[in-house]
């Protein structure tokens, strides 16, 4: 009986290690899979990041693009402004003489008939 229970111990103990060292193994592996996982993500993470950065570079010219585009336009429609200003006052002046031309000829025809 003794014998048969040593024996049936001893059966167990090597099941039990068997099962330890399976559960270990199985841990290990685990281990090793979470730890490729998170490589994965670490390198998943900086290549987004390097994308959004260049991303946002990207715009970062294409907005200087535009805000140098804007300007220039602006400066444009100040100048034309401007120069619009300018000919209204050419165009008053021209008949302001306009006036004096045809006052100075009325005046003129009125001494030439008498």
């Amino acid at each position: 009986q003794l014998h048969l229970t040593m024996s049936e111990k001893n059966e167990l103990t090597k099941s039990l290690e068997m099962v330890q060292k399976e559960l270990e193994e199985k841990e290990s592996e685990m281990k090793r899979e979470i730890t490729e996982y998170k490589d994965r993500l670490l390198q998943a993470e900086k290549e987004h990041q390097d994308a959004l950065t260049e991303v946002n570079r990207k715009n970062e010219v294409e907005i200087e693009a535009c805000q140098d585009k804007v300007n220039a336009l602006q400066h444009f429609i100040s100048s034309q402004k401007l120069e619009i200003e300018h000919l209204k006052s050419n165009k008053e002046e021209l008949n302001n003489s306009l006036k004096e031309a045809n006052q100075t000829l009325g005046e003129l025809l009125k001494i030439k008939v008498r």
